[in-house]
C-alpha cells in the first residue's frame, strides 16, 4: 500500500499530515510513503529528514495523489481556496483521510465521493476513550488554546508572569 502526502494548498497552513518520525513504524506495517517535494517545509520537514526515514519524495501533485490513500490536514471541505484543485487526482478505491468539515460542508463532501475515493473525515471520528488516539479535535483545540494564551500575553501591556513555585503561580 501506498499513502501519499501532498502539499497544504490552503493560505497559511503550515501543518502537515504525516511527520517523518511516523514513517518507520508506516514502513514497518509494509506501508509505503509518498511525499510531495516540499510538503513538511512549513512545519520544518525538509525533504531530506522525510527521505531519512524511508519516504520517497514526488515532485508532482498528480505523482503523490497515485497513492492508495492521501493523507491531508486540510481537504476539500476545509480547504475551500484550492481543495477543489485535488478532486481532478483522486479516483475509485483512494482513501482520502483529512479534515473536511463533511457536515458543514456537504457540497465538498459529495464533490469528492463522486470521484469515487471514500473519504475519512477525522472530525468526525467519535470522542470516546478507544479512539483516542485518532481525536484530532482534542489535540489541535489544546494546541489552539495554548497559541491563544502566548498571543495574549503578547497583547497585554504589562507583565504576565509564568512561572509556578512552591508558593503558587
Amino acid at each position: 500500500m501506498k499513502v501519499g502526502v501532498p502539499k497544504e494548498t490552503f493560505p497559511g497552513e503550515k501543518r502537515v499530515a504525516i511527520s517523518p518520525a511516523s514513517i518507520p513504524a508506516l514502513a514497518k506495517s509494509g506501508i509505503d510513503v509518498l511525499v510531495e517535494s516540499g510538503a513538511g517545509e512549513r512545519a520544518g520537514y525538509p525533504d531530506s529528514v522525510y527521505v531519512s526515514k524511508g519516504a520517497t519524495i514526488v515532485s508532482s501533485r498528480s505523482a503523490v495523489f497515485a497513492a492508495d490513500a492521501i493523507a491531508q490536514v486540510r481537504a476539500a471541505g476545509e480547504n475551500l481556496v484550492h481543495g477543489a484543485d485535488d478532486l481532478q487526482w483522486m479516483r475509485p478505491g483512494q482513501w482520502i483521510i483529512a479534515s473536511c468539515d463533511a457536515l458543514s460542508n456537504l457540497a465538498a463532501a459529495e464533490a469528492i465521493a463522486k470521484t469515487g475515493a471514500s473519504l475519512f473525515a477525522l472530525e468526525l471520528i467519535p470522542r470516546i476513550t478507544r479512539a483516542q488516539s485518532m481525536d484530532i479535535l482534542s489535540s489541535q483545540a489544546t494546541i489552539a488554546g495554548y497559541r491563544a494564551v502566548l498571543t495574549a500575553a503578547m497583547e497585554l501591556h504589562k507583565l504576565f508572569p509564568m512561572m509556578m513555585t512552591a508558593a503558587g503561580t
